[in-house]
């Protein structure tokens, strides 16, 4: 909750700087898109509530605190579900700030949609150009001053693309949001972009680079810790670019790539990043969930549920990150956990259990219901007795008494699931029978390389609201009204390319231990210690030649690099703790981690043992028994992670030293029961008898002050030699 305020002030600085020189933008509303179908068959991506707000909402929220004066947003199907909304929400009724609609039915892609805004002739100078599911707070001052600045200087830079950093699991090659690994190259002198490959282009994961890149760069960076968040600012030029190039598609896979293999025309990329800030885009359902866990753990303040900023309903803030709107009945023994989110009008029957998830408008949920981490759209019903755990469930469903979604379940609108039926693990449920044909993998301003157009019947299908898809697939697993348990109505699809087997990657669902330990066990399989040459590329990625000042120089870049490693490691065990994340799961991230950053378990051990303690310490406490009891339920359910990581007596040891200089700087109101919780972590096998001995002999020379908490374990520490001695 300490993020509570992180980007509070950083907008609001935007309009005063872009007054005098008005910024426009262009929104690109996707509405095709295979990850998330089945729900924009029958409502565009944009408009699909992100934590009970349209994901557009928070773009132009944005944008407009940004200081963007007009934008101009383009989209393709689904237009006039887009056009109302914007009507009704008030968007065109905004002080010094218009919104523009551009709509087409023709064009199926990024390029395409740029060349018609090139036609139109509504852009007059630099422009900002995201997508409509993009949530930031990011201040655009410095980037557009950058941008400026660069074109005073060299005409050929058009565009300034936002980046920040975000490392990838070293297990599964992906990013949090669920995105490929990326590789870029980007001269850190000039902050030039010189490479752009996504790993999934790549199934061996190794990126060939030119050898006149690297004669050309006296310096390059290279780098797999980098984020696009798809935020670009552009000149004129880039329109015209895209009118000139008609194979130019896809916006970052033709037109970006082109102008870095393009060594005539001489148009140049740079990048922005951004560290305190934040900006992603929601490109799959696992980014949806992640952002969503972001906006209510208050990352992209003021962009967050308590805060009007659109036409949300104002939502109270209560402990442990619970949000409610009014109108709620809720059964006193109901019980709602942390970081979970309630909207109005919603009634919850007894005993039922809601944690980690948000719940819409309008529910009924009934009793004995358990909710783990899944997303409740509007008007949905929920029988007596149903089990939820990591679903998505659109508006208007309905659940039937004892019935259960499995982890990775998306239910499409208003689909009915039977009494006792159990829908299996990462099914996607619609009243509409899945279309023959599959379009590309990627949605609209993505659009798929491979895939030049988009079937004409599945631009029509979503359009058609109330309509039936007639065409039959051989790949449909057509399930009647019986098969989805009694009263049951709707179709499950049949997963896309990969199957079933990839469903998990792109899942609101926790990365299943077995995907985890099986991807860990080919890498350490793999795993070659490799001695880095004084010509090979530094920690920070950049290649140069050694110097005299390399061995202080790689020093610096390993003290950096193990305060990024515990930075992600405290991260790492807060997620886990807040989304309520095994113990099993949270060991393999740790490993996967650790082998990403050449650590070792110990180093693990220390990196962990603070946020544990630190979890005790905020729980509330009045007395140092209530916070000595808090320890105790930490450490209880935490236990196993430090069995794991710390069975070595040496990391034990350095385990027993980390908690004594919390004790004596950041964590001071542990000092008192330093002795209490030693005995604790003992008798839960977390710190063995040999390493408290150990620890105590290294001590006896020591200073007093060094000694403090020694003297204050010695009863302890008697009892632990004598009974030493009983056993010889």
């Amino acid at each position: 909750m300490g993020a509570q305020k992180k980007g509070s002030s950083r907008v609001s600085e935007d309009a005063e700087e872009l007054a005098r020189n008005p910024l426009q933008a262009i929104l690109l509303a996707d509405s095709f898109a295979t990850k998330f179908r089945p729900i924009t068959l029958e409502r565009p991506k944009v408009l699909l509530p992100l934590v009970n707000v349209p994901m557009i909402d928070y773009t132009l929220a944005w944008l407009e605190s940004a200081g963007v004066e007009e934008v101009f947003i383009f989209c393709c199907a689904h237009s006039r579900q887009v056009m109302d909304y914007l009507e009704s929400s008030g968007w065109h009724k905004q002080p010094n700030f218009t919104v523009a609609m551009i709509e087409s039915n023709n064009s199926i892609s990024a390029g395409d949609a740029l060349r018609l805004i090139y036609e139109r002739n509504v852009i007059h100078g630099d422009f900002v150009l995201v997508s409509g599911d993009t949530v930031s707070n990011m201040s655009l001052t410095h980037a557009v001053k950058e941008h400026k600045e660069r074109r005073k200087k060299d005409n050929n830079a058009v565009m300034t693309m936002v980046i920040k950093k975000s490392k990838p699991s070293p297990v599964i090659h992906q990013s949090r949001l669920g995105t490929d690994e990326l590789f870029m190259a980007i001269d850190p002198d000039t902050n030039q972009l010189l490479c752009y490959e996504e790993r999934g282009e790549h199934p061996r994961g190794a990126i060939s680079l030119e050898n006149s890149l690297l004669a050309d760069n006296p310096s390059i960076s290279l780098h797999n810790d980098k984020q696009d968040c798809y935020i670009d600012i552009c000149s004129q030029e880039v329109l015209s670019l895209f009118t000139d190039n008609f194979d130019y598609q896809h916006l970052r896979r033709h037109f970006v790539k082109g102008l870095l293999v393009d060594d005539i025309m001489g148009y140049k990329i740079f990048t922005h990043e951004i560290h305190s800030s934040y900006a992603a885009r929601i490109d799959n359902y696992r980014s949806y969930d992640t952002i969503s866990k972001d906006i209510i753990q208050r990352w992209t303040y003021p962009f967050v549920p308590d805060v009007r900023f659109s036409a949300n309903c104002t939502t109270k803030l209560e402990r442990e990150g619970m949000y409610k709107a009014p109108e709620i009945q809720q059964s006193r023994s109901a019980h709602i956990g942390p970081f979970t989110v309630i909207g109005k009008g919603t009634r919850i029957g007894d005993d039922s259990r809601i944690t980690h998830s948000v719940i819409g408008e309008g529910c009924t949920i009934g009793s004995n219901v358990s909710i783990v981490g899944s997303y409740i759209w509007n008007n949905v019903t929920i029988e007596d007795g149903c089990e939820l755990r990591h679903a998505i469930v659109c508006d208007g469903v309905i659940i039937k008494a004892a019935a259960t979604l499995e982890p990775g379940v998306v239910l499409s609108f208003k689909v009915v699931i039977g009494r006792e039926f159990v829908v299996p693990a990462y099914s996607k449920v619609s009243l509409f029978q899945q279309p023959t044909a599959q379009d590309s993998d990627e949605e609209l301003e993505y659009a798929d390389s491979s895939s030049g157009a988009i079937d004409p019947s599945i631009a029509d299908a979503g359009n058609k609201l109330n309509g039936d898809i007639v065409s039959e697939s051989s790949q449909m697993q057509d399930w009647s009204t019986s098969q989805l348990g009694p009263g049951g109505a709707g179709f499950i699809w049949s997963a896309c390319d990969g199957g079933c087997e990839e469903e998990w990657r792109h899942s609101v669902a926790p990365i299943p231990t077995d995907k985890l330990a099986k991807a860990l066990l080919a890498i350490e399989e793999d795993l070659e210690i490799v001695k880095v040459s004084d010509s090979a590329l530094t920690p920070s990625g950049e290649l140069e030649p050694g110097s005299d000042d390399d061995d202080s120089d790689n020093m610096d870049d390993s003290n950096v690099d193990t305060v990024d490693f515990e930075k992600e490691a405290e991260a790492t065990f807060l997620r886990a703790a807040q989304d309520n994340i095994a113990v099993d799961d949270l060991i393999l991230e740790m490993n996967s981690l650790r082998l990403s950053y050449n650590k070792s378990a110990g180093d693990c051990t220390g990196a962990l043992f603070y946020p544990m303690m630190k979890l005790a310490l905020e729980s509330p406490h009045n007395t140092a028994v209530e916070l000595q009891k808090n320890v105790a339920s930490v450490v209880s359910k935490w236990h196993k992670l430090f069995e794991v990581l710390a069975k070595e007596v040496d990391d034990q040891i350095e385990l027993i030293m980390k908690f004594e200089e919390m004790c004596l700087e950041s964590t001071k109101e542990f000092a008192p029961i330093f002795s209490q919780i030693l005995y604790l972590l003992y008798e839960r096998e977390i710190i063995g008898e040999e390493a408290i001995l150990r620890w105590d002999d290294e001590r006896k020379d020591a200073d007093e002050s060094d000694r403090v908490f020694v003297k204050q374990s010695e009863k302890f520490i008697q009892w632990l030699r004598e009974a030493d001695e009983e056993e010889d």
